[in-house]
């Protein structure tokens, strides 16, 4: 399988508390509570593994919490390039009940040094030279400008390997910019990033600026592409899926991932990238799919178009 490299700038300890019912102000009492290695890009390696790919993440960790994490990563097999930074390693919680979307705690993350910063930058251009893909997925800590992420996507392309990026807000554009060969941000995420008032407009903005391929989810209304000759894609969401969607979009970009590696059609990539989200969704934490359901759902025709 193909090596591929992800990073999570901004990682963190995921803490999961599931609860009867959620009201502000109110004193809860947590039914089960879950602890894992989390951040975007930890998900999106933790699922690309489940596919049969051998995913490297490269993390920027620090303090115990950052021991604690790569004791984590290490116990799901996953191969780890840990990239050691003063500060802590931050701690995200997120709040599910039956009736309500997840609330997340999110913490902004240790600030990195000017010093720490280009040496993470080299870090990822060494890790892609036997690579064929980098994800960059996920926000960025303090320290870290937008424009960072331009620079990890050209450090990818000087040792050969393809980019994919899953972010938000400037380092979308900053991304667009260096040429990443896949987008896949969210619906917000593009209205966001390029003050579109729609998703082709957004699109439109992000192939000006320079981006090839632009894939995006847009929950219940399924997931939109852009391929470099301009035709437009379109494929439904997987209907009647109940559970947690903290980590649906995760999955999906795993799944944009090893289906672009693979070299599968687009019409094809959408349908696997919207399986994996509608599977992750059936798990009770984030970076976990139902594989059955999964096999299932991308067997299924549920309305590809172009």
């Amino acid at each position: 399988m193909a090596r591929i490299v992800v990073v999570t700038p901004n990682p963190a300890i995921d803490v999961t508390y599931t609860v009867a019912a959620q009201s502000i102000g109110e004193t809860h009492r947590v039914e089960t509570v879950e602890q894992r290695p989390g951040g975007k890009g930890v998900n999106v390696a933790r699922v690309l593994a489940l596919l049969g790919h051998e995913p490297v993440a490269l993390l920027p960790l620090g303090g115990a919490a950052g021991s604690w994490m790569s004791d984590a990563i290490a116990r799901l097999g996953l191969d780890l390039i840990a990239f050691p930074i003063a500060g802590e390693t931050r701690t995200t919680v997120a709040v599910v009940d039956p009736e309500h979307h997840p609330t997340l705690f999110a913490e902004a993350g240790p600030e990195l040094s000017p010093d720490e910063v280009a040496a993470l930058r080299e870090r990822i251009r060494a890790a892609c030279v036997d690579a064929e893909l980098l994800v960059v997925s996920g926000s960025l800590p303090p320290g870290v400008s937008a424009d960072e992420v331009g620079g990890w996507v050209a450090a990818a392309h000087s040792e050969g390997a393809l980019a994919l990026v899953d972010a938000g807000g400037r380092a979308l554009r900053a991304a667009a910019v260096a040429g990443a060969d896949i987008l896949k941000p969210n619906e917000a995420e593009l209205l966001e990033a390029t003050g579109a008032a729609d998703v082709a407009s957004g699109i439109a903005a992000l192939v000006e600026l320079g981006a090839n391929t632009v894939v995006v989810s847009r929950g219940a209304n399924g997931l939109v592409a852009v391929d470099p000759t301009g035709a437009r894609f379109e494929v439904a969401a997987i209907p009647r899926v109940d559970g947690n969607p903290t980590g649906a979009g995760d999955a999906a970009t795993a799944g944009v991932a090893s289906a672009f590696l693979d070299g599968l059609a687009m019409p094809d990539l959408l349908r696997r990238a919207a399986a994996l989200g509608a599977a992750a969704v059936l798990r009770p934490v984030a970076g976990e799919i139902d594989l059955d359901a999964y096999r299932r759902f991308v067997s299924t025709d549920h309305g590809a178009s172009q």
